[in-house]
């Protein structure tokens, strides 16, 4: 297979020496056909540049560490083929977040958002071992599998134009991830998770620009998600004035 070069222009950060970041380009990278952005960074690394750093492991878009700004939209690195991109490829941390270290940023704010709308299964009762497990029917899977598909890569909260603006905003994955876990036939946790998710820094605070859901690798639509929480929460604040009826 023949090899084209490519010249990528990688935003730099380094705390300990660099008072802003900067680009820096690295010129005459030769790739293979079908390499992704996530190959030629590595080339840079192994051969031209020991002290640029990334973040990835998989190198399949299954566990999100690999997320990028690649020619200004939000991707995994390892999903970005380079035929689909020119000779020359700009590569910047994903936005929103505060700069580590070049192309790794921090990403505790959304760690804590995560744990806030209680991401886990919230049973009626709990189960022994022995007892089996929590058993459904595939409609009932059906009913949230397309949300339960998050990969935590962030792409999301890179574009979110609300998260940019408001920092307090739980943000796009963490209320999709929310909504999975109260459409699920299994779980009665809505009524604890609802003093976040339905707060005003939560799924109010979305404007439903829907980019987010665009950039998802992974189809998740956290947008649509988030509308479908909207209507929930505004049936039960108007049964709420409503005697005898339960939300």
């Amino acid at each position: 297979m023949e090899t084209r070069n490519i010249t990528l222009e990688v935003l730099r950060y380094r705390p300990e020496e660099d008072d802003k970041p900067f680009f820096q380009t690295y010129e005459n990278i030769p790739c293979d056909p079908d390499w992704v952005v996530l190959d030629a960074l590595n080339y840079v690394k192994d051969e031209m540049d020991r002290s640029l750093s990334f973040r990835w492991s998989c190198h399949m878009f299954v566990c999100g560490s690999c997320g990028m700004v690649v020619d200004g939209e939000p991707k995994l690195s390892c999903k970005a083929f380079l035929k689909d991109y020119g000779d020359k490829i700009r590569v910047e941390p994903l936005a929103n977040f505060p700069i580590e270290r070049d192309l790794v940023v921090v990403i505790d704010d959304f760690v804590e958002k995560l744990e806030s709308v209680k991401p886990y299964l919230i049973p009626k009762e709990e189960k022994t071992v022995d007892q089996g497990e929590y058993l459904q029917t595939p409609t009932q899977l059906k009913t949230f599998k397309q949300y339960s598909m998050c990969i935590n890569c962030l792409l999301c909260y890179s574009i979110c134009p609300q998260y940019g603006l408001a920092d307090e905003f739980v943000g796009p994955a963490a209320l999709a991830l929310a909504h999975r876990y109260n459409a699920d036939s299994r779980d009665v946790g809505r009524k604890a998770r609802e003093d976040v998710v339905a707060s005003h820094d939560g799924i109010w605070e979305c404007s439903f620009v829907g980019a987010c859901s665009q950039v998802c690798p992974k189809d998740v639509d956290p947008a649509g998600a988030i509308q479908q929480t909207k209507i929930t929460s505004a049936i039960d604040y108007v049964t709420s004035f409503i005697p005898g009826v339960k939300s």
